[in-house]
């Protein structure tokens, strides 16, 4: 795996793909930089080297060019993140760009216009691609967010740099941190899934209980799961389509030796709104009515206990609707489990977008090993899959 390590920069220019598909307000400022903070390492680090860094991104999903989606709004947040005047052109490909990039001097940093304001991006064009690899000397692919897509910027630029291509330090973190869990894991191995779905998690669920000692299935999900073995769920998410197949995964956890832990106990709520009555009950005991909102107290303690008895840990998808204040102290309680086991030595990896977003809401992601900033590249990774922008640098 070629990382920055295995390249000097001195006078070259670097093309970077980063992924600075950041939130914006209605007045163009960022609301959450942790995308831009990611990428910081790898464009310092070839600065220092003597190189310079040309960036290229996507914003949204534009039709065209639209002004909302330029990147131009993103530059001064990128230029007090990295310390580093950023300089903008307002295209990504072209005589424009290309002159941009001839002016550009050893530790400057240019940032392209929006990859996505032409359709050949997402296309994968050939051509398209030609043209932005014109615009360096080594390509650089630092956007695990993206690299699930084999669109030009990702995957197909990757063609005309044979033998001058590398991740960046952020996509190599993000592979060593899943490659630990998958494949060179401390046992015991535990992988905690929730969110809503079933459907969403099956593949993933198939793919790790060969690699896991211990399944905690949490969330919406485990609903499904406790229906299909006979229990009350009252009004509570379900997919009755999955339940055959939920039962088919116990089944299998139980062949492959995989203690899979689910909700004992439930926050049931007449109602999906933060001033709904709530009760306590047993989860195969929700009342018609009813719907279970969060994990309940002795659910708490069981994953606790589970939790630091693992050397190993996967986090993706929340206990419990923790968007609303009386509905989080289940994935509040799992991240302070996490924390707790994580100061006592277990490698800790965090992914998915509610489980991010639940980590930073409640001030955890400084205390897991590492936070993943791709929820679906993340999610393909887990269910086994080669990413065409991974497969792209490593051919």
């Amino acid at each position: 795996m070629k990382t920055l390590k295995d390249f000097n920069f001195e006078n070259k220019k670097a093309i970077i793909r980063v992924d600075f598909n950041v939130p914006l307000n209605d007045k163009f400022e960022v609301t959450d930089a942790t995308r831009i903070e990611a990428a910081k390492s790898t464009i310092i680090q070839i600065l220092k080297d003597g190189g310079s860094c040309v960036l290229m991104s996507h914003l949204g999903r534009p039709k065209g060019k639209q002004e909302e989606f330029s990147l131009r709004h993103i530059v001064d947040e990128i230029t007090t993140i990295i310390g580093v005047k950023v300089k903008f052109v307002d295209d990504c490909i072209g005589a424009k760009a290309e002159e941009a990039v001839a002016n550009l001097e050893n530790g400057e940093v240019l940032l392209l216009e929006n990859l996505r304001f032409y359709a050949e991006e997402e296309k994968g064009d050939v051509a398209f691609a030609k043209q932005l690899s014109k615009l360096g000397d080594i390509y650089v692919n630092d956007a695990f967010g993206t690299a699930h897509r084999a669109h030009a910027s990702t995957t197909i630029i990757a063609q005309f740099f044979e033998g001058n291509k590398c991740f960046g330090n952020l996509l190599a973190r993000e592979i060593e941190s899943i490659d630990k869990v998958l494949n060179n894991s401390e046992k015991p191995v535990l992988a905690i899934l929730g969110g809503a779905k079933v459907s969403s998690k099956i593949t993933v669920i198939e793919n790790i209980l060969d690699k896991v000692d211990h399944l905690i299935i949490g969330g919406g999900m485990s609903f499904t799961f406790v229906k299909a073995q006979g229990g009350k769920i009252g009004n509570s998410i379900c997919e009755d389509d999955k339940m055959e197949l939920a039962l088919e995964i116990l089944k299998q956890a139980k062949a492959k030796n995989v203690q899979v832990h689910i909700p004992v106990d439930v926050v049931a709520a007449d109602d999906f709104s933060n001033d709904a009555n709530t009760q306590i009950c047993d989860i195969d005991k929700i009342p018609d009515g009813w719907e279970g909102v969060d994990a309940g107290p002795k659910s708490r303690v069981i994953f606790d206990d589970v939790v630091n008895k693992c050397k190993t840990i996967l986090w993706n998808g929340p206990l419990g609707v923790f968007e609303m204040e009386s509905f989080a102290a289940g994935t509040i309680a799992l991240g302070h489990s996490i924390d707790k086991a994580t100061k006592n030595g277990a490698f800790s990896l965090v992914g998915g977008g509610d489980s991010v977003a639940a980590v930073k809401q409640f001030g955890f992601a400084e205390k897991v090993s590492y936070v993943s900033t791709g929820g679906g590249a993340m999610l393909e990774m887990l269910e086994g899959q080669t990413l065409p922008g991974i497969e792209a640098i490593l051919k």
